[in-house]
């Protein structure tokens, strides 16, 4: 079977780049299959806000891949220790406790079977510029080395129709990410970001406003000149 040239499988967690990068997908013409993980991560809430914006975009296929906890330990998202707040320089080139081990290595490993088994040719994943600096699965050297890799274990690969990593936001800050989404008219109020949630007495879950995650959405909102959803 040949490869289907406009069907795309997206990595799709919910939140603000994973969100842009499924309707970048979408406007450029791709049959979408979105696939998310359940690894354990405490903000296991981007599960049902990925599940949300599914039901707006009639047609796509979703699946939820679970995937054990015991592989992430010593990640602080999967509760291995306390997420970082209000830090400073969230840039700096230090690893943070936040990093989950191979998680991108594992995530595109899956995508690339399931795209495989689907006759798909590219996968979408919303690695980015703000990414780099504290996790090395989202390097732009880790996807390049990847697509080879992927090309070489599978028979898709070592045929004519080769496997590709699309990472449209590579080269972008969150800034330019939200410009970018506002032109495709992301649902942004629909995305999660993150990091450590908290429940009220009502049931109702928020988002910190002060872990990594939330200083760098408001950043990018506030300095893309569009409100903070």
């Amino acid at each position: 079977m040949g490869m289907n040239d406009k069907s795309a499988v997206v990595i799709f967690s919910g939140g603000l780049d994973s969100t842009t990068v499924l309707y970048h997908a979408i406007h450029n013409g791709y049959k979408v299959h979105a696939i998310s993980f359940e690894y354990g991560q405490k903000h296991i809430v981007e599960i049902d806000r990925a599940k949300n914006i599914i039901e707006i975009n009639y047609g796509i296929r979703h699946i939820i891949v679970p995937v054990s906890t015991q592989l992430f330990s010593n990640s602080a998202l999967t509760g291995h220790g306390n997420i970082p707040k209000d830090r400073t320089d969230i840039s700096e080139e230090i690893i943070p406790v936040t990093y989950v081990p191979a998680r991108n290595l594992i995530f595109l490993s899956i995508a690339s079977a399931y795209a495989e088994s689907n006759a798909i040719r590219e996968i979408f994943i919303g690695v980015n510029s703000q990414d780099y600096s504290g996790y090395p699965d989202c390097r732009n050297d880790f996807i390049s080395s990847f697509e080879k890799t992927v090309n070489l274990a599978t028979r898709a690969g070592r045929t004519t129709d080769q496997i590709r990593i699309m990472t449209p936001l590579a080269n972008l800050n969150k800034k330019e990410i939200i410009l970018m989404g506002n032109r495709l008219n992301v649902p942004f109020h629909m995305t999660w970001s993150c990091y450590d949630p908290l429940v009220s007495p009502d049931g109702v879950t928020r988002p910190c406003l002060h872990c990594d995650s939330c200083l760098l959405r408001i950043k990018g909102f506030n300095e893309a000149g569009v409100a903070v959803p």
